[in-house]
C-alpha cells in the first residue's frame, strides 16, 4: 500500500503513535517539512534548501535530490515510489509531495 504525504508544515506531532505506519508517515512528513540546520541536536534531518532562490526547473530538480537524499538516511523503511514538486496554493512556496511504501 502506498502513501502520499506532502511538505506542509507539521502542526500537531503524535509523540505515542498507534500503529508503525502512522509513526513512519510522521517521520517522513517532518523530514519534507523541516530545513536542514534548524534541529538543535541533529542538524543534518531535513533538506539542505537548496533549492530557494532558484528558477524553478532547477528547484524542482534539486528539491527531488534532496528529498530522496534525506528519505535514505533517516526512513530507511520505506521504498520510495515518486516525488514531486508543488508551488503550495496558501503560501506559494514549493514543497515536495512524496509518495512511498511501507517496507517495515
Amino acid at each position: 500500500m502506498s502513501y502520499t504525504i506532502n511538505g506542509d508544515p507539521v502542526l500537531n506531532i503524535n509523540f505515542a503513535p498507534a500503529t508503525v505506519e502512522e509513526e513512519i508517515i510522521q517521520n517522513v512528513k517532518v523530514l519534507l517539512s523541516t530545513a536542514k540546520f534548524t534541529v538543535p541536536l541533529d542538524r543534518g534531518l531535513g533538506l539542505e534548501q537548496r533549492f530557494v532562490d532558484k528558477p524553478i526547473n532547477i528547484a524542482q530538480t534539486l528539491i527531488i535530490s534532496e528529498v530522496l537524499d534525506a528519505i535514505e538516511q533517516y526512513e530507511p523503511r520505506v521504498n520510495i515510489v515518486s516525488i514531486k514538486p508543488i508551488i503550495s496554493d496558501i503560501t506559494g512556496k514549493l514543497i515536495a509531495v512524496a509518495e512511498v511504501e511501507i517496507n517495515a
